[in-house]
């Protein structure tokens, strides 16, 4: 199941594969590459990873796009949630330790002079309507009756 998951991802036309994991087919190649770097420059082999490295990627990139709980990855790809969080750190690391996917810092967003706009959304609260608590029609009330 994961490998077809896997498979199918990768028949996407480049705009749909961009809709479901949130990066280019190029840039998810490069990422690949880095796992696949990782995993030759391990020293102990150790248990094998429950899925091969491009699935972790597509997994990791899953979750950050669509925020699910490691539970419902989980059940998605048939595996333990725990499974899911080791595979998701363990991505991460390897593309942070790599420098090649790091937003800029502020210094470089500010010494490159960009403009920045904000957008501002009035919200205002608005109190909950539920019935006051001494009235019979709550829960007070019912609570009386069944004694």
């Amino acid at each position: 199941m994961t490998a077809l998951k896997y498979e199918q991802a990768l028949q996407l036309s480049a705009q749909d594969f961009r809709r479901r994991t949130g990066v280019d087919p190029e840039t998810f190649t490069e990422m690949e590459a880095v796992l696949h770097d990782r995993e030759a420059s391990k020293r102990k082999s150790g248990r094998p990873p429950a899925l091969p490295v491009g699935a972790q990627l597509l997994l990791t990139l899953e979750f950050w796009r669509e925020y699910r709980t490691f539970f419902h990855l989980g059940q998605a790809w048939e595996m333990h949630e725990t499974t899911v969080l080791r595979t998701v750190v363990r991505a991460e690391d390897a593309l942070l330790q790599s420098g090649r996917f790091s937003l800029p810092g502020k210094k470089t967003l500010r010494d490159a002079g960009t403009v920045l706009t904000a957008v501002v959304v009035d919200v205002s609260e608005v109190p909950c309507e539920r019935p006051k608590k001494s009235s019979g029609r709550g829960t007070a009330g019912k609570r009386s009756a069944t004694r």
